[in-house]
Formats: structure tokens, C-alpha cells, sequence
């Protein structure tokens, strides 16, 4: 087998995974697809499903630490770390704090954008002729303030973003905001407002993905956990899974943030901590809103989808722990309650978390793990994931393949200095 013609095999079932199983077999790859769990139940299911060229800023940037040492000190905080003695954890943390400079922002901005709105323009074709029935909804999305202090310190951000990266929203003030979005409470200074960003529904995405995989013949397996990577002369020559081994020519490793746990597998350091997340889905309020909101203050996020209405968000780095804290929920209802008119329903049809993969500096990791020459990593998209997974897919179809990479790849290297 020629490397363009190559059996590979997808490690993740998640929106990442599914979408570099979709560009491989577009690329003429023969692919299996395999997953420890169930294919789209990760951290793909239950986030708050926005496709958002607007999130171009990492978390590192200036004055960024001062805020969350804050943050963290605040009992009801939509932050929370759990510290404890894990070196991994504490080396991401002190990596993070050395990005948080105006230099390091402004270049990851650069390599995140070019992921997002390369994705941004690949889900118009993908939802016209091939993701069908997700919901997809381009109405944009609403920055929400309470107070005007905040609203007015957002300002010095979008001048930011019109100057460096052409990104600017439009502003609501008081009443302009009520009318632009009536399930609203009175009392919010204001909003911008991202008219490129845009939302679907990640459960439905996740079962369009399955169905047209397998439509072009991709084997999905489930419950297969992989436990090792025989390597031979720098090469991965058999993967050892719970249903028995296989022998691909290349394999992409896309598991999210469980990534972190086969640094040993696959010889590298990598940098990437579960910051998990949590959502509500109920019915929609009758009062529901018109567009996907987040306010900022609060750190919540609100999408009204077609069939059911969610909040999401926080950020809770606490490892690998798999406990559905009812303080983290509690946050979201608290923080809808503050801004809307009818902010949550019942019942509850869904308490969820997932664990999203944080990288220091906001990259991805795309590209060739340096220590063995045919196994490829597509994983650390922090909470743009569903975002960024549409070019990240095609990406690594190129690279495995040998084909001219439509982004420059050196930005999410895997051995890039952090």
C-alpha cells in the first residue's frame, strides 16, 4: 500500500474523529473508526452546539491570570480548579500564565481563526448536500452585559478584534437590545452582536456524521479501547484494542481530551487538561429567546434550538472526575435567571458534562507525532471543537495523504515549544 492509498484507523468517536473519517474517505482512505465508548457521546454531545468565527481570542492573553487567581477566589465562581498533586496539572497552569502576554494572544488568534472560518465557510456546503437535519441556524450570536462597566470594557475588545482581525459586532444599547431580543429582562446594559457566528444541535450533528460514515462504508466500532501501539523501526505496526488487534498503515489519534492519557502510548508529552463542562437541555420556555446568548459576566451560554433550549458552560478543572456536581448546575440556572425572562423550564430532560481537551495556548494539536513516523494527532480543541472540526478534518486527510494542506499546519504542530 502507496501512504495515500492506506488503510487508517481513527482513534475518537467524537465530532473531531468523525470528521477526519469523513475527509480520509473523501481523500479515498479506507478507515475504521474506533471509540472506547459510544460513538458521539463524549464531550460532542451535550456542549451548547455553536459554530462561532467570533471566539478568535485564546484564554491567554494579557491580564488574564490577575482574572482568574480573582475568579478562583470567589465562592460561587464559574471557574473552579481542584488543585491537587499532579504535575501534569501544574505544568499546564504554568504554561498557560507564560502565553498570557499580548504577543503569544495575538498569534494564536491568528492560527485560531484560520481554523474557524475555514470551518465556518465548509458547514454551509456540508449542511446543504451532506449533515442534514442538525438544525443549523446562522442568526449569530449575542455577548450579553448587565452592567455598563463591563459592556463598555467589552468595547476596548472589539476594537481589538475589527484591527487585527477584521472581526467586529454590532451594539445594542438598553432598549435596542430588548427589541433585537424581547426574552430579555429589562436591565442589561447591552450587547454585541457576531452576525457570522452560527448554531446546530451537536446530538443531531453527531447522528448525521454516523449515518453518512457508514453510508461511505467507514467501520464504526464501539466499546473498542485501545491499550496499545506496537511500534516497530519508528513505525505503529499493530494497535492492541479490547476487540482484538489491528495492523493500519497510519492512525489519527482524535480522543479528545483522554488524548493526555496515551502520552506513554504514543511517546510524547502532551499538554492537554479535561476543563469540564456542563449543560441543562429542557423544553423550550414559550418565552424563548431568538439567538444563542452568552453572558459574559456569568459565564453562562443559552442556545435556543429547534426542538429544545439549552444553558451550558463553566469551566471546572478537576482531572478525569466523573461526578455531575450539582453546584455547577445550580451556576447555570442562577446566572440564566439574572438576564432572562423565562431562563429555564421543566422537566430537565438532560443533566450532562463532558470533559473538554485545554491546551495552554487555545491550539489544537494537528499533525505527525515526531516520535513515530505514521501515526498522526488531531485533539486539544478546548470548547471550539464542533467550531473548528470541518477544516481540522480536511487537514489531517492532507497531511496523512500527502496532498497540499489547505491551512498552514506548523501553528498546531505537535512538538511546538509552548
Amino acid at each position: 500500500m502507496t501512504p495515500s492509498s492506506g488503510h487508517v484507523v481513527v482513534v475518537g468517536g467524537g465530532v473531531i474523529g468523525a470528521a477526519c473519517a469523513y475527509y480520509l474517505r473523501q481523500a479515498g482512505r479506507p478507515v475504521t473508526l474506533i471509540d472506547r465508548g459510544e460513538f458521539g457521546r463524549g464531550c460532542s454531545h451535550g456542549n451548547c452546539g455553536y459554530v462561532c468565527p467570533s471566539h478568535v481570542l485564546p484564554l491567554a492573553g494579557p491580564g488574564a491570570l490577575g482574572k482568574t487567581l480573582k475568579t478562583l477566589l470567589s465562592r460561587n465562581s464559574p471557574l473552579k480548579v481542584r488543585w491537587r498533586l499532579d504535575p501534569a496539572m501544574w505544568s499546564w497552569f504554568w504554561q498557560f500564565a507564560r502565553k498570557c502576554n499580548q504577543r503569544d494572544m495575538l498569534s494564536a488568534g491568528r492560527a485560531i481563526q484560520s481554523l474557524l472560518v475555514a470551518s465556518r465557510s465548509m458547514y454551509d456546503e456540508l449542511v446543504r448536500t451532506t449533515l442534514l437535519d442538525v438544525e443549523w441556524e446562522s442568526t449569530g450570536l449575542l455577548f450579553v452585559f448587565r452592567t455598563a462597566k463591563e459592556m463598555d470594557h467589552y468595547a476596548e475588545t472589539d476594537r481589538l478584534l475589527r484591527r487585527e482581525f477584521g472581526l467586529g459586532a454590532t451594539r445594542y444599547d438598553g432598549p435596542a437590545l430588548l427589541e433585537l431580543e424581547p426574552a430579555l429582562k429589562p436591565g442589561s446594559a447591552g450587547a454585541w452582536h457576531y452576525p457570522t457566528d452560527a448554531q446546530l444541535h451537536p446530538g443531531k450533528l453527531m447522528r448525521a456524521w454516523r449515518q453518512v460514515l457508514q453510508t461511505q462504508g467507514v467501520d464504526i466500532r464501539e466499546h473498542c479501547e485501545l491499550r496499545e501501539l506496537v511500534v516497530e523501526r519508528g513505525l505503529a505496526r499493530r494497535l492492541v484494542t479490547s476487540q482484538g488487534e489491528l495492523s493500519p498503515d497510519q492512525v489519527v489519534i482524535a480522543a479528545g481530551a483522554a488524548t493526555a492519557r496515551l502520552y506513554r502510548l504514543l511517546r510524547t508529552s502532551l499538554p492537554i487538561q479535561p476543563g469540564k463542562g456542563y449543560s441543562l437541555t429542557m423544553r423550550r420556555p414559550a418565552q424563548c429567546p431568538r439567538h444563542s446568548m452568552i453572558f459574559e459576566e456569568h459565564r453562562v451560554a443559552v442556545t435556543p434550538l429547534q426542538s429544545a433550549y439549552r444553558i451550558g458552560s463553566t469551566m471546572e478543572f478537576a482531572g478525569f472526575d466523573a461526578s455531575l456536581n450539582p453546584d455547577r448546575l445550580r451556576l447555570l440556572r442562577e446566572g440564566a435567571g439574572i438576564y432572562l425572562r423565562e431562563p429555564t423550564t421543566e422537566p430537565v430532560l438532560e443533566s450532562w458534562y463532558g470533559w473538554r481537551p485545554m491546551t495552554p495556548d487555545s491550539l489544537p494539536f494537528i499533525g505527525p507525532v515526531p516520535a513515530i513516523g505514521n501515526v498522526y494527532l488531531a485533539a486539544g480543541h478546548g470548547m471550539l471543537g464542533v467550531s473548528m472540526s470541518p477544516a481540522t478534518g480536511r487537514l489531517v486527510a492532507e497531511l496523512v495523504s500527502g496532498q497540499t494542506p489547505h491551512l498552514d499546519p506548523q501553528p498546531y504542530a505537535v512538538g511546538r515549544r509552548l
